[in-house]
């Protein structure tokens, strides 16, 4: 039976969406492999396996040899209890088991352990635990990285300034002297002396074979594994312009030397790679927030001593205290004390919630008032911070479906630019004899220039980046409003969305019943009076209307007494002796069964089944005494909400189980006109099935549990709600807030994406379009194409950088 696994790989050496099919065809012809996604704008691959058939080693194995590799990191401790050389070898052992990790090397006589790791699939964290659990004490040399994946892509990117700095040491003179020769600022007793294209050449080659190194490996490897990317291109390009200029320099042939050509293609396109790979960086920058709002240490009472930790040391069951403006180091339960709590990082809500003993705290949340203790419930990977960053991991790394094209199209991007140079040498050497002669230029080197023309003016980088980085930026933005998207077809399905479906109970309404209104009947009783005789009676029933009694009691600071001789009677309501009184507590048909009369209040009853509101009838010794109206209230920002909704164009429709008397005042209350009532749950999703078969693009808006297949049904599912497990919910799209005004913002956010990938893939794709018959023409320098090229990248990557001041 198959044992299917996921793994994430940080991958090293993608220049363009070439290189992203090429991993993804490699490893899908690996015998075990179900699914491969490969994201350029991340670096990731996310692959699904057999793990039965295939082991990790082998899929790295195979990106390697693809002509990639995967981004390592290095850890290392100093251990403590170390003894012998078999325990050295027994900790290399242990370690070498671990998942993710490549090498371990223990030093016996430092006391040192090395280990080199892959990030995205072991932690530092999760290295010291195994070293402990394996009997020794570790300590980490030099701080533990917080950001082991950044560091490792800090060192690639260090060695392209090391490249790009290279390159323009020799490109920037070489330049200089060749055009000062060519505008005859150079005297021409030096710029025609034989030495003058020596010291040329002297100047191109660093660049070319060290600087250029890269592109001719790349090209090496993309051919050898049938493929063509950018590297080809760059290497054909540069090389053809170099290796021109060789023999010229040597005087066999006759004409002028490229070599400043190939040079200055080839150190453009290091510094457009270089402003990339800098962008692309601040693309992943909302996950960098994110892991930097946890706190380092924690305060924690061990053997009723406090005493301070790292966060990764917190153990479920500790009790850990926090003080006014701590965070709270991980998810747990208040066990003493009260505060209120800015939970804004979860949420996007800035108001703090008020927290008291048995109320859930999350880790990375901020204490604003007072002192509490609270047992730690979740640490590491299972927090609810931990569980948000995977997610917005997981979704950056995923293709939305608008990406097809773009994908479909770079695939044979390559071979056709290099046939379409082909071309344009056949044509300019063939055809375009007389128009030579006349400018007095070589055959052979016009056509060869215009052909390097548009070898580097084509940029497959541009198409492959246009997605990828609007995806990441957009989920980015959404996890610092907390909304989660788990996918990017989630996504790019939002912003297409022209109906919103909208549950009531817990969406539109708080989902929690609650004391609306109290009607005396009886002389000489208070409101508080009435409501202590109901709620003592309801003291111990577990009704959710009873405990709507009970909790308004406790709101009033009522003291409840304890009921004799309590009675629950199905449907109908409760009894019981309260101080000597016999109360009744219940419904219409209960007061008619216990013959009470409540004829003066039908008006009363009348109006507020028309509000939507629950009647409770209390008779005190068989007496009518007075009503008790219950309702489950609506949001405060619903109404303002739903009044978004439809200013953006949207059909909002409300969905309840409810009497269509009742849904309807609910709907008035909030400005909906759309309502669809007495829907038992089973049929909740026909009714999404029935307005899909109306064309629409239907957003369902639930509570994520009761509402699962709804939520599936719909083309974008948004599950509403806080707590910390809501970061694990079903639905595509999860708000951490109950805040309905959530449901616009997912929407408004998906329709920037959106629009910001069009602008990507027209400026990649009409780049190409229209630049590269230009160059064909002969009307564009090769130099000149270069830089357009290198630049086009950078281009897409800030222009998606603009989603992050999108106003939500």
């Amino acid at each position: 039976m198959a044992e299917n696994k996921t793994v994430i790989l940080p991958i090293t050496g993608m220049t363009c969406a070439n290189c992203v099919a090429t991993i993804e065809r490699s490893l899908h012809k690996l015998d075990g492999v179900e699914q491969v996604s490969v994201n350029l704008s991340s670096e990731r691959a996310t692959v699904g396996f057999d793990s039965k058939k295939l082991q990790l080693d082998d899929i790295i194995s195979k990106v390697q040899k693809a002509g990639y590799d995967v981004a390592y990191a290095d850890a290392d401790f100093l251990l403590k209890r170390l003894g012998d050389i078999n325990d050295a070898h027994r900790l290399e052992t242990t370690l070498k088991k671990i998942e993710g990790v490549q090498d371990v090397q223990v030093n016996l006589s430092t006391e040192k352990v090395h280990i080199t790791y892959i990030p995205t699939l072991v932690s530092q964290h999760e290295l010291r635990q195994k070293i402990t659990a394996s009997g020794f004490e570790p300590v980490v040399l030099g701080g533990e990285a917080e950001d082991a994946e950044g560091l490792a892509r800090e060192k690639e990117i260090a060695n392209q300034r090391k490249m790009l700095i290279l390159g323009l040491v020799f490109t920037i003179p070489l330049f200089l002297l060749s055009m000062g020769r060519d505008l005859m600022l150079i005297p021409q007793s030096i710029g025609h002396a034989i030495w003058f294209d020596w010291l040329l050449f002297a100047l191109a080659t660093p660049v070319q074979f060290i600087v250029g190194a890269q592109y001719y490996v790349g090209a090496y490897k993309a051919l050898m594994n049938r493929s063509a990317n950018m590297d080809v291109l760059i290497a054909l390009g540069s090389s053809a312009a170099y290796f021109y200029s060789i023999p010229v320099m040597l005087g066999w042939l006759p004409g002028h030397a490229y070599f400043e050509t190939a040079a200055v293609i080839i150190t453009l396109i290091r510094v457009g790679k270089f402003l990339e790979a800098r962008a692309k960086g601040k693309t992943s920058e909302a996950i960098k927030k994110l892991l930097n709002l946890r706190p380092k240490t924690a305060h924690v009472l061990r053997n009723n001593q406090e005493i301070e930790l790292t966060v990764d040391d917190v153990t479920v069951g500790d009790i850990v205290i926090v003080r006014p403006g701590e965070k709270i180091a991980v998810d747990g339960v208040v066990v003493e004390g009260r505060t209120a709590i800015d939970e804004s990082m979860l949420t996007g809500e800035s108001l703090p919630v008020e927290k008291k003993v048995g109320d859930n705290v999350i880790g990375a949340t901020l204490n604003k008032m007072g002192m509490i203790k609270f047992e730690a419930v979740k640490v590491g990977r299972e927090t609810a911070l931990a569980q948000i960053v995977k997610l917005v991991e997981e979704a950056q790394g995923s293709k939305a479906p608008i990406q097809k094209l773009a994908d479909q199209v770079s695939n044979i991007f390559v071979p056709m630019v290099i046939g379409l140079a082909l071309l344009t040498f056949a044509y300019w050497y063939f055809l375009s004899t007389s128009l030579i002669q006349i400018e007095g230029v070589s055959i052979f080197t016009r056509a060869l220039i215009n052909m390097v023309a548009v070898l580097v003016i084509a940029c497959p980088c541009a198409m492959g980046l246009a997605t990828p980085t609007a995806i990441m930026v957009g989920t980015g933005k959404g996890a610092e409003n907390g909304i989660l998207f788990r996918s990017a077809d989630a996504l790019e399905r939002a912003g297409k969305i022209d109906t919103v479906v909208l549950d009531k109970t817990g969406t539109i309404t708080k989902g929690q019943p609650a004391v609306t209104n109290i009607v005396l009947i009886k002389p000489g009783l208070t409101e508080n009076d009435l409501l202590c005789l109901a709620a003592s009676v309801e003291k111990g029933s577990e009704h959710p209307l009873g405990e709507a009694l009970v909790a308004e009691a406790g709101n009033r600071g009522i003291v409840l007494s304890n009921p004799q001789k309590f009675l629950a009677i199905a449907g109908l309501g409760v009894t019981a002796e309260v101080d000597g009184h016999l109360v009744a507590v219940g419904n219409i048909r209960m007061m008619e069964k216990s013959a009470i009369s409540f004829s003066e209040i039908i008006k009363e009853l009348d109006q507020l089944q028309k509000k939507a509101q629950t009647a409770i009838l209390v008779a005190l010794d068989n007496q009518m005494a007075g009503i008790v109206s219950i309702a489950d209230p609506i949001k405060e920002e619903s109404k303002q909400a739903v009044q978004e909704m439809l200013k953006m164009g949207l059909k909002v429709v409300m969905l309840t189980g409810d009497n269509l008397l009742t849904a309807k005042s609910i709907a008035a209350q909030v400005g909906i006109t759309d309502i669809l009532a007495e829907v038992l749950p089973g049929d909740k999703v026909e009714k999404i099935k029935s307005l899909q078969k109306e064309k629409k693009a239907v957003a369902m808006v639930g509570d994520g549990v009761n509402d699962a297949p709804a939520l599936a049904q719909a083309d974008v599912g948004l599950a509403i709600g806080t707590g910390t497990d809501v970061a694990v919910a079903t639905a595509p799209v999860t708000l951490m807030s109950g805040d309905l005004h959530g449901v616009a913002k997912a929407i408004r956010l998906s329709r920037s994406t959106l629009n910001t990938i069009r602008q990507n893939l027209f400026w990649a794709f009409f780049y190409n379009v229209i630049l590269i018959p230009i160059a064909a023409s002969g009307l564009l320098n090769p130099m000149l194409a270069a830089g357009a090229m290198a630049f086009s990248s950078v281009f897409v990557v800030t222009n998606s950088l603009r989603l992050k001041n999108v106003k939500l």
